[in-house]
């Protein structure tokens, strides 16, 4: 045992793990989740893989979950512990607009959202249950949709034009970064189909630095998880309204 008392420092060498095949273990983690503002709204996306380690656990993750009619979540990190924020927040959500017959605000979501994550403190203390999510949401008063980022210990920040989170997004911000700076035209100012299109390109370039990026592939079929957010609500654009816009945008 270490001597020299840093406690912290012996918490992930301990971490509760998910065992493999090869008899070691490894924590699961889901990664690769962005949201950037287009012209109607904002667009959240991301990719389909879980990894344990070096191991594709799965290309078949859900990371994008609706919370009400004006909210997003895009998760990061522990996939268990993620979605469990996420059906507390649903709940929360719903019950106080039956109980007060309005939508709860948008400050108070977000803030109900930096509690579930300081709650989370001793798992990502332990370092199994790190959780680093993005949040959409829509202001009820002036009907515009804003994105926030938060650290694993539930501080939060905007992001005024995009934000991305997981093992793959630095590939995607820089890339948004430059489009934003000299693109034409930039993100803000895309259509659907071009935005829907550059989410799945963003991914496709992420996955050739980061090994936990994949299962989006278009010329295969396999497009990303995407949902919009605007003054109409939350709605996810299918696989085959992706494929359509594929075929039609050009490059």
């Amino acid at each position: 045992m270490n001597g020299d008392g840093d406690f912290l420092s012996l918490l992930p060498q301990t971490a509760l793990t998910t065992a493999r095949g090869d008899g070691k273990a490894v924590a699961l983690e889901a990664t690769t989740v962005f949201a950037f503002h287009y012209a109607d709204g904002v667009i959240v996306a991301g990719d389909h893989r879980a990894t344990a380690g070096n191991v594709v656990f799965s290309d078949r993750t859900e990371k994008i979950l609706e919370l009400d009619r004006h909210s997003l979540i895009a998760i990061a990190g522990s996939p268990a512990i993620a979605v469990e924020m996420a059906r507390t927040l649903q709940t929360a959500f719903d019950f106080y607009r039956r109980s007060q017959l309005q939508p709860m605000s948008l400050q108070a979501k977000m803030r109900a959202l930096s509690r579930l994550l300081h709650d989370n403190l001793p798992a990502t203390l332990q370092g199994f249950g790190t959780v680093a999510p993005l949040f959409a949401g829509l202001d009820p008063a002036t009907m515009r949709p804003s994105i926030y980022f938060y650290d694993p210990l539930g501080a939060q920040f905007e992001g005024v034009k995009h934000a991305g989170s997981g093992s793959g997004s630095g590939s995607i911000k820089s890339v948004l970064h430059f489009l934003e700076q000299w693109g034409s035209p930039t993100p803000e100012k895309m259509t659907l189909g071009e935005a829907v299109n550059l989410a799945n390109r963003l991914l496709m370039t992420a996955a050739e630095f980061d090994t936990a990026t994949g299962g989006v592939d278009p010329l295969r079929g396999d497009f990303a998880t995407i949902k919009v957010l605007n003054g109409a609500g939350v709605r996810s654009i299918t696989p085959a309204a992706q494929a359509a816009f594929w075929q039609e945008v050009k490059p």
